[in-house]
């Protein structure tokens, strides 16, 4: 019975001196005002200040805008050019069809109802 009780004891002084050196440790890094804040450790989230997150996405909807308007410029432009091709082709309709009135006129080409065209005497 006394091997019983000394291991009893030997247990409940190990338990002990664990026990007292966990919570010296304990004490020591929750006193400490050197240690890193508990919001930089690696598994918080750490949260962002919302004025720069305004900023930021700000930012990112006026760089936007202005991609949008720098389109909106090459559309314009290219719009321009397509009317001016529109407008020389236009006119070298009218003269063509000129033209053909011209030579209608004067008995060189004939064109009927259907706008076929056919030269007399051939």
């Amino acid at each position: 019975m006394k091997k019983h009780i000394t291991a009893l004891l030997a247990a409940f002084i190990m338990t002990m001196i664990v026990g007292l050196g966990m919570f010296v440790i304990g004490g020591n890094a929750a006193m400490n005002k050197d240690s890193v804040p508990v919001l930089n450790s690696p598994g918080q989230k750490t949260t962002t200040d919302p004025a720069s997150a305004i900023q930021s996405q700000l930012g990112q909807y006026q760089n936007l805008i202005a991609q949008y308007q720098q389109r909106e410029q090459q559309y314009q432009s290219e719009l321009s050019d397509a009317q001016n091709q529109l407008d020389q082709a236009a006119t070298t309709i009218r003269q063509y069809q000129r033209l053909l009135e011209f030579l209608a006129e004067r008995g060189v080409i004939q064109v009927d109802q259907n706008g076929r065209i056919f030269v007399p005497g051939n």
